[in-house]
């Protein structure tokens, strides 16, 4: 009796330098026969080479071709997406405290800067002293019954938009940061696939 194997690959993956990529690493799959799958899932698709770089595509096509030289008697169903990323992670840097320090300060300072930038550019303060005006009929330089609060409630604002008080999470909501750098790491992937495939049909064209 034909056996279906309905398999699934990872949109994105991470393995170490000169690691053996098996099918079970980039791909979920289903059969009703768990020595099977354990066998399948075994099976080495791809291995790492220094020239690879950071970023490895491998295709559906590719896994479908190495489970049919494994067992050409089964039926294959693919679902999802048709390529999978592989991204090596090489070792990484130990930076000093003192690094993270400097970056630190140069984000405070420009957000610092760019925040007193708005407010000089939208007139804040005189707003503020006309506001502060209207209401208790004094004129003030520095109305700090309206500037104390504003500044506590921008950074409210702040941690409320991003939606995390330094690593803590607020609620399991993702933050609109979070959106965009999903999008942008969506773009990135589809970008390398496509650049990807153009490279393959161009070194098939030239052998």
């Amino acid at each position: 009796m034909e056996k279906t194997v309905f398999i699934r690959l990872r949109n994105r993956v991470q393995v170490h330098p000169n690691a053996d990529v098996c099918i079970g690493d980039i791909a979920q799959m289903i059969i009703n026969d768990p020595e099977l799958i354990e066998k399948l899932k075994k099976i080495r698709i791809y291995q790492i080479k220094a020239s690879d770089k950071n970023i490895v595509i491998i295709d559906m096509m590719k896994v479908v071709e190495a489970i049919l030289d494994f067992d050409s008697s089964l039926d294959i169903q693919t679902i999802g997406p048709a390529q999978t990323i592989i991204e090596v992670v090489y070792k990484k840097r130990n930076l000093t405290n003192l690094y993270f320090a400097l970056i630190w300060l140069l984000l405070f300072i420009g957000s610092a800067l760019a925040i007193m930038n708005f407010h000089e550019d939208v007139s804040m303060q005189k707003v503020h002293q006309r506001l502060y005006t209207i209401i208790t009929g004094e004129k003030a330089d520095k109305p700090l019954l309206f500037q104390i609060p504003y500044s506590i409630g921008l950074g409210i604002g702040m941690i409320l938009f991003f939606n995390h008080v330094f690593r803590k999470r607020i609620n399991e909501e993702p933050s609109p940061l979070e959106v965009e750098m999903f999008n942008y790491q969506q773009a990135i992937d589809q970008y390398v696939i496509v650049n990807e495939n153009k490279e393959s049909m161009r070194r098939i064209h030239d052998d």
